[in-house]
């Protein structure tokens, strides 16, 4: 396959077709938690979590996931440092990328996660989720708040080109 685009959300703008969904990831070490957005691309919505086995084994269900739901790019959420720095997970991210570009021609942008498992886990805790509920959604969640960040940052670039 041809190499997968690493794309700013700007640049990303410019390439998507009409009517079709993003898809957001939460790469943990053990489990990689999924978002879909709606076709107009305005809501995040946690879809699953895949548990963490090989890599083969779990790309292969995230292109199930890109085919079933007509996904034409993919939104994964960058671990920075408080501090924005790059550090030994958003390394481990990079280098799924990397791997990833061999399996997918889905162009792929990065959006900084900080504190979006914070925020998931909060939004948990208010809705009185019980802490084995919470450990079963909070990577779906994660990833719902980065990809709704996403989708929030892709409707105001549309607001200023219009």
């Amino acid at each position: 396959m041809a190499e997968t685009e690493t794309l700013t959300l700007e640049g990303l703008a410019a390439h998507l077709p009409a009517g079709t969904r993003l898809l957001g990831l939460d790469l943990g070490t053990k489990t990689i938690g999924l978002a879909l957005s709606d076709t107009s691309r305005r809501v995040a919505s946690p879809l699953e979590t895949i548990p963490r086995k090989k890599f083969t084994q779990d790309v292969k269900l995230l292109m199930e996931a890109v085919e079933k739901h007509d996904v034409s790019a993919l939104v994964i959420g960058l671990p920075l440092n408080l501090d924005g720095s790059e550090g030994p997970r958003s390394q481990a991210t990079r280098a799924f990328v990397r791997n990833l570009r061999q399996h997918t021609d889905l162009p792929v942008v990065y959006w900084d996660e900080r504190l979006s498992t914070v925020a998931a886990e909060r939004t948990l805790l208010e809705a009185d989720t019980s802490r084995k509920r919470r450990a079963e959604v909070i990577d779906k969640m994660a990833a719902a708040f980065i990809l709704q960040g996403a989708l929030d940052r892709l409707s105001n670039i549309a607001a200023n080109e219009s």
